[in-house]
């Protein structure tokens, strides 16, 4: 399975950044076209998106600069976990920007819990592969500790798993 790779600020990786960043980068067997697609596509994410044992069902997804996406994790004792994404940049198979906060099911965002500025960029590598990069920027490392030790990282790293075992079944 690829190795998804994780930096933090907080652990001096980004220096100057006041231990506010993390950055993931992961290497996928697929066209750019198609890693783009499984993150804008309403179909396509619901299959990959959060913890194996978590999964995500859309309220609603409108993939444009102003458009949200609405959605919901459920935990195996039925528990659900919302969240919401206003997505501010499109740019086709090069990259998505978006606001991600915790929500309730009306999409109310929560003022008690963080929100994230994440950007995801795709890039060609040639030979059908492509190196996605997510950068989230939280407003103080406070805020980044807290959501990793929530275990946004083991989340986002067995999402993707998820994601690359998708894509080796859509090649």
């Amino acid at each position: 399975m690829p190795r998804t790779d994780v930096s933090t600020s907080a652990t001096g990786a980004w220096i100057g950044e006041g231990g506010k960043t993390l950055l993931v980068e992961r290497i996928f067997k697929a066209p750019r076209e198609l890693v783009f697609k499984a993150f804008t596509d309403p179909a396509m994410i619901v299959k990959w998106w959060g913890p194996r044992e978590w999964p995500t069902t859309n309220k609603v997804m409108d993939v444009r600069p102003g458009g949200v996406w609405h959605y919901h994790m459920t935990g195996p004792d039925g528990t659900e976990a919302w969240g919401k994404a206003v997505y501010k940049v499109i740019i086709p198979v090069e990259k998505v920007v978006w606001v991600d906060y915790f929500s309730d099911a009306e999409g109310n965002e929560s003022p008690e819990m963080p929100s994230t500025l994440a950007t995801f960029n795709f890039v060609d590598l040639g030979d059908g592969r492509t190196k996605m990069s997510s950068m989230s920027e939280y407003a103080s490392a406070e805020q980044l500790k807290a959501v990793t030790e929530m275990g946004v990282v083991s989340g986002l790293s067995e999402s993707l798993d998820k994601l690359d075992e998708l894509l080796e079944t859509l090649l």
